[in-house]
């Protein structure tokens, strides 16, 4: 049987949005949709959901906000296959266990913290961090339409050589499932002690680290399906920054995170990490075995 895509709600706004993406996402892929609440807490404590249901915000339970949310999926996406599930257990935790036997797990910016959307909140960084299967965490105001997307291009941030990696393949999957072109970046910079005053070698260290970062973008998207268009670019600037550049004309951004076991920390690095915070689209963090 097909791995579903799991989608994380918590009876918020941002979680009834990645539910409409997540059910986009099934059945573009043709797989199932699983919608899960996790939470040690029976009652829901909020405002968005109750005044759907038209009851007091402490008698909505975890099953209304599963049930309302797998609902409003089914609306959107009569043909996929919905179950869902409630889970007496820390959401980080659940969440991390749900994406084991999954194809992807979909995920709002925040849950029902006061911060602004524009912070990504605990739960989405923690299992963007520790999940096995690719993570896609919406941005509040993002877009929530994954076919119909409104740029056609998904971004994908390249890194070190790697010929088999597993970000390559998911965003060129997600590029040919949606008809998208896929931008493949690199970002390269020049050390500041490399650079000179002479007037017959300035230049000379920059036009090497662009051309390294050419020839490494060229050996990471050879092998890139031939029914995927793919746009090689290269970015002078941090890799952070590049990318930050790009989300605002993609639909999707597609980035990398290596996983060293037994590590218990954040696995993410610096630029998965920043793009999660700020990209104006819809980020996925791919994990990456060393």
């Amino acid at each position: 049987m097909a791995l579903p895509v799991v989608v994380g709600v918590d009876g918020s706004e941002p979680g009834l949005r990645a539910a409409d993406w997540a059910a986009d996402e099934a059945a573009l892929r043709a797989v199932p949709l699983r919608v899960v609440y996790a939470s040690l807490w029976e009652r829901y404590e909020g405002t968005a959901l109750a005044d759907d249901l038209g009851k007091p915000p402490e008698q909505v339970t975890a099953e209304d906000i599963v049930r309302t949310a797998a609902q409003r999926a089914q609306l959107r996406r009569p043909g996929i296959e919905i179950s869902t599930g409630v889970l007496p257990e820390e959401p980080e935790y659940a969440l991390v266990h749900e994406g084991r036997e999954a194809c992807a797990l979909v995920l709002g910016t925040r849950g029902r913290s006061g911060l602004v959307e524009m912070l990504l909140g605990s739960v989405s960084l923690t299992v963007a961090a520790h999940a096995d299967c690719p993570v896609i965490v919406l941005g509040g105001g993002q877009d929530n339409r994954v076919s119909a997307g409104q740029h056609g291009r998904v971004v994908l941030g390249v890194g070190e050589k790697n010929p088999d990696s597993a970000a390559l393949r998911f965003a060129a999957e997600e590029a040919r499932l949606r008809h998208a072109t896929l931008d493949a970046v690199r970002a390269w910079r020049c050390p500041a002690h490399e650079s000179t005053d002479h007037p017959l070698l300035a230049g000379e260290p920059a036009r090497l680290h662009e051309q390294h970062a050419a020839e490494v973008l060229e050996q990471a998207v050879k092998h890139t399906p031939a029914d995927v268009e793919v746009v090689p670019r290269t970015v002078e600037g941090p890799a952070r920054r590049a990318l930050l550049a790009a989300s605002y004309e993609a639909d999707l951004l597609v980035v990398g995170a290596r996983r060293n076991p037994g590590h218990l920390g954040l696995q993410l690095g610096r630029v998965a990490h920043g793009v999660l915070h700020h990209a104006a689209c819809a980020v996925a963090v791919v994990p990456e075995r060393t």
